[in-house]
């Protein structure tokens, strides 16, 4: 392990310095300095500070670098928004360009140490912003904006250059937002919406705007991050602000790739536990989408089926387009907590209610059958021969008088409906105009999510355009998905957050009394025998069947009597890795002959195959059970993480695993297990016994101790298969492969 103190254990050289010396880092947990508490047992920050980004939003005074009021050159037209935006937000704007006077009539200064005050902001129009950031720190400006691009995203030269700037603003004690960002920060926001605010945090600005133009739909947004290359504040950071911020209903990111996974780990768990959705598009899908992502912005975008994992373990809502993107998160910011879970679709089309039904009901929404007092109840406004068990359908007369409002009441009055949603296919006036009207009256009456799919091609219409948009309490939809995803991702987020517990609070500080011995068998840079990595899960308590290594026939056949007949054997040493490709693996051997045949027979194979041995294994075998695997790799994004799934040869033909990142608790390991498709052979199939559950998740919490406290010495580890015996019998690990870094 890296770093140690004297009688102080440590896997990190950040925590030894903490504890050895007593010098804490910068940034603040809660509004204090960081100390070896904060810090898990390897190193890893348990908690992450909220940066006082309030100065950057909201500057008092701020300095625009390389102004210029020349027409035709691009610094004109950043200069002039600038100046307006600061007129907007109240603040003193002073031009800086070491030739120039005055620009736009404002007193010009030839350099920052030459301001009049000192300033909150300073915004680079330079190419180089590089020899401006330490006159920044001379006169302790407090943010820094760089426009400038030909860093990261162009290749090696730019990241180099990149990591300079990045190593300056680290000296200069300043926080810098970009380069290669843009003005989107200093856009002008609407102060005449009511609600909860989308706070918007991208990475390519473009994709930004229709989140950004939804103000027009009358949706209000507080603030909008564009974080470009990230040399230092990130999405993590902005993610942790906006989280704190009273008027912020939901964050909506567009993310091409992640600085630092622990950092947006943490940043996420800061929003979880305040309740405060986030939604994000996240590229990177594919091989080419991950390309495209790195050589826009220079980041490592992590192996996908990792960042998906890890985002929902936190509650990130991710989605995959940007209608998605602000269709869910102005839902979020509006609807308030769910009463309850149930979902009624409500139309004045029998089709287009049994349509929308199913597309519901496929994406897992709960569409609960109304009682028959309900139905009775209903049935005084609709006609008998009309369903509205669910979906309800009014059969379209109704919504044309006093009857209308009464359907939607009686239905909202229901305490098993948490939402309404009425798809309106097509505008077909008077009847579509008063039922928009009497969904936003009925909205404004209640605590429940009201949604509308407006389904008209045109969009013009005075019922879409002034009544449903002129409501801050109905969300408005133009497509039948795109209003499913939104309500699964409402009543999913306020089940996760109802439920949420911060696994960094539980999160281990110190190691666990099976780290030392673990330790000791750690060989750095080399790939373990499957008989050290078995004891390597000896010391963290995971069961492995009974076995001997020995080195002779003789042995080998005193040791399958004392292990018990039947035996397996099987070939053990380091870097041997498929053994059973290579005729390494001797199974249901009964007898004393055939533990000595077999004993030859591997060494000679052995010894053909160049093999290296430190010896032959003789293990009791075990057969019944369900065969799964429980690992360790390295994410270079996330660091260690765990996968549990199906094992033996079904994980490489199946690759049906679920990931996570440590830390994390038993609900999560539970959790992990449901997403299997074939959760099915655990619970027993064909007359098979149920496997023990408990038993397989309490392997899983000890190889993720194992991950934390051995993460960085522990590349690969592998337990392929473990055999989960029947309930209350417990679990064996078969066989393991673990490569040390």
């Amino acid at each position: 392990m890296l770093g140690s103190t004297h009688g102080t254990f440590t896997t990190d050289p950040r925590r030894a310095h903490v504890v050895a010396c007593g010098e804490l880092p910068p940034n603040a947990v809660h509004g204090r300095a960081v100390t070896a508490d904060d810090l898990d047992v390897s190193g890893r920050p348990l908690y992450s500070g909220v940066p006082d980004l309030d100065r950057f939003f909201r500057p008092a005074s701020v300095a625009v670098v390389g102004a210029s009021d020349a027409e035709g050159r691009p610094n004109t037209g950043i200069t002039r928004q600038l100046i307006a935006w600061a007129e907007r937000v109240g603040a003193r704007l002073h031009p800086v360009h070491p030739t120039r006077r005055s620009v736009f009539g404002l007193t010009c200064f030839p350099s920052v140490a030459d301001l009049p005050e000192q300033v909150d902001l300073a915004v680079l129009l330079v190419a180089d912003p590089l020899p401006v950031i330490e006159q920044l720190a001379e006169e302790k400006v407090r943010f820094a904006v760089a426009f400038a691009s030909g860093f990261a995203e162009t290749g090696e030269e730019g990241a180099a250059a990149q990591e300079r700037l990045a190593a300056a603003v680290q000296r200069s004690g300043l926080r810098l937002l970009g380069p290669n960002t843009n003005l989107n920060a200093f856009e002008e926001f609407r102060e005449d919406l009511e609600g909860p605010a989308i706070a918007l945090i991208t990475q390519s600005g473009h994709q930004g705007r229709p989140v950004f133009t939804m103000q027009e739909l009358g949706v209000r947004l507080s603030h909008w991050a564009p974080t470009g290359n990230e040399a230092d504040l990130e999405t993590a950071d902005f993610i942790s602000y906006f989280a704190e911020r009273p008027e912020v209903g939901a964050i909506a990111c567009y993310v091409e790739g992640l600085k630092d996974g622990r950092a947006f780990l943490l940043a996420a768990d800061r929003a979880a536990r305040r309740g405060v959705p986030v939604v994000a598009v996240k590229v990177g899908r594919t091989e080419t989408g991950a390309r495209m992502a790195a050589s826009h912005t220079g980041k490592l975008t992590g192996a996908d089926t990792v960042v998906d994992a890890a985002m929902r373990q936190f509650g990130v809502i991710r989605v995959d387009g940007l209608d998605e993107l602000q269709d869910t998160a102005a839902c979020l910011a509006r609807a308030r907590k769910p009463k309850a879970d149930g979902v009624v679709v409500y139309s004045i089309s029998g089709g287009t209610g049994a349509h929308f039904s199913d597309l519901a009901a496929e994406a897992g929404l709960s569409l609960p059958t109304l009682s028959a007092a309900k139905q009775a109840e209903l049935h005084q406004w609709i006609p008998e021969y009309l369903n509205v068990a669910n979906p309800v359908d009014n059969g379209g007369h109704p919504v044309g008088d006093w009857r209308g409002r009464k359907i939607i009441d009686a239905i909202l009055d229901d305490p098993e409906v948490g939402v309404l949603i009425c798809p309106i296919t097509g505008p077909f006036p008077p009847m579509s105009d008063k039922l928009a009207q009497d969904l936003v009256d009925a909205a404004e009456q209640t605590d429940k999510l009201v949604c509308v799919v407006w389904g008209s091609p045109v969009g013009t219409e005075d019922a879409y355009r002034t009544t449903l948009l002129g409501s801050s309490r109905v969300a408005t939809f133009r497509t039948f998905a795109n209003c499913i995803t939104a309500v699964r991702a409402h009543l999913d987020h306020h089940r996760f957050t109802a439920h949420y517990r911060s696994p960094f609070d539980e999160a281990p500080r110190t190691p666990s009394p099976s780290f030392r011995k673990a330790q000791a068998l750690m060989r750095p840079g080399q790939q373990l025998s499957e008989h050290a990595a078995k004891q390597l899960l000896r010391a963290y308590g995971i069961r492995v069947p009974r076995e001997q290594l020995v080195t002779s026939a003789a042995a080998a056949v005193r040791a399958a009597g004392l292990v018990g007949y039947p035996v397996v054997m099987k070939a053990s040493g380091a870097q041997l890795a498929h053994k059973t490709e290579l005729g390494l693996v001797k199974i249901g051997l009964t007898s004393a002959s055939q533990v000595r045949d077999a004993y030859r027979e591997l060494t000679d194979i052995a010894r053909y195959e160049g093999v290296d041995l430190d010896g032959i294994l003789v293990c009791q075998m075990v057969e019944r059970g369900v065969e799964m695997v429980v690992g360790v790799t390295h994410d270079p994004l996330f660091g260690p993480t765990v996968t549990v799934g199906l094992g033996g040869v079904l994980v490489e033909v199946l690759r049906d695993a679920a990931v996570r990142v440590p830390p994390f608790g038993e609900d999560q390991a539970k959790a992990m297990l449901s997403e299997l498709r074939g959760r099915a052979l655990l619970d027993g199939v064909r007359g098979a016994a149920p496997a023990d559950l408990d038993a397989l998740v309490e392997v899983v919490l000890r190889v993720q101790r194992m991950a934390l406290e051995l993460g960085d010495d522990i590349a690969e580890l592998d337990i392929n298969p473990l055999m989960v015996l029947p309930r209350g019998q417990g679990a064996v690990a078969l066989d393991a492969l673990a490569v040390c870094r």
